[in-house]
């Protein structure tokens, strides 16, 4: 399955190295097995949204690295792909951007002709030829028909997938600059949550016996969401199938359940 990864820093600017490549099990790390695609998204001082991303595997790319290690922002989005629906190429690579907002998605969601004439002219936000992409726009449509209620669209959205379409999962990590959702639905495919509080240790030992050690985010309270822990933190909490958590500016994090029931008969394969 693909690896998803979101992290608020309430209003504060800070930088996402040590989950994305220094944490014992960091995006880095993961991509060893998810080698199809890496994307990074975050947001400038204006609030507007930034993705990189290559058809690369994250521990071959120095892009990546690169910015990993340098780009600040109060919220990041990044996932790396193993390829199911659509080829392996930029396009089809993950975070997706539309409507100020970005969007990366593990499952698999099938009969994608009934999900098109769904979205009618609603498609040509749609670049590539994944599901997820697909998704995302129904999203983006939905938050629009109420108003920009992020929470609301969502919703309405997967509802609709969940009792129209065939599906594997539709975890996925949704950011702004100043919120992050994230849904965990069915059961099929995990999702994590981690709140942490501000100046606590941020490091771990290897077996070589030396020490990883990040100091900037160590400082700050954070949230993170992620396909697995990355670290050896007890306060990882697995989301419940079907909840759906909000995380403000200010890190509160709210949680709902959204669906309760189970989806039409799942896929036997995960991806994105």
């Amino acid at each position: 399955m693909c690896r998803l990864f979101g992290m608020s820093a309430g209003s504060t600017r800070t930088r996402a190295t040590f989950w994305l490549l220094d944490a014992p099990d960091s995006l880095a790390t993961q991509s060893h097995h998810d080698p199809d695609g890496t994307g990074l998204g975050w947001f400038d001082d204006e609030h507007t949204p930034h993705v990189s991303k290559q058809p690369l595997a994250a521990y071959d790319d120095a892009q990546f690295g690169r910015e990993a290690r340098e780009v600040c922002s109060t919220t990041f989005l990044a996932h790396i792909r193993f390829a199911t629906t659509g080829p392996h190429n930029l396009f089809n690579t993950h975070p997706f951007e539309q409507h100020e907002r970005l969007f990366a998605h593990n499952g698999v969601v099938e009969d994608l002709p009934a999900l098109e004439a769904h979205l009618g002219e609603d498609l040509r936000l749609v670049k590539g030829d994944t599901d997820s992409e697909r998704f995302f726009a129904l999203i983006t449509r939905e938050i629009a028909a109420r108003e920009g209620d992020v929470g609301a669209g969502i919703e309405t959205a997967c509802t609709w997938v969940a009792a129209n379409l065939p599906l594997v999962s539709i975890n996925f990590v949704l950011a702004t600059a100043n919120g992050l959702w994230a849904l965990r639905y069915p059961s099929t495919d995990t999702l994590y949550i981690l709140e942490r509080a501000p100046r606590e240790p941020l490091e771990h030992a290897s077996s070589l016996g030396t020490r990883v050690h990040c100091q900037e985010a160590a400082e700050r309270p954070l949230v993170v969401v992620a396909s697995e822990p990355m670290d050896t933190d007890t306060r990882w909490r697995e989301l419940v199938p079907g909840e759906l958590i909000h995380v403000t500016d200010t890190l509160e994090v709210r949680t709902r359940q959204l669906l309760d029931h189970p989806p039409k008969p799942p896929l036997a394969v995960g991806g994105a």
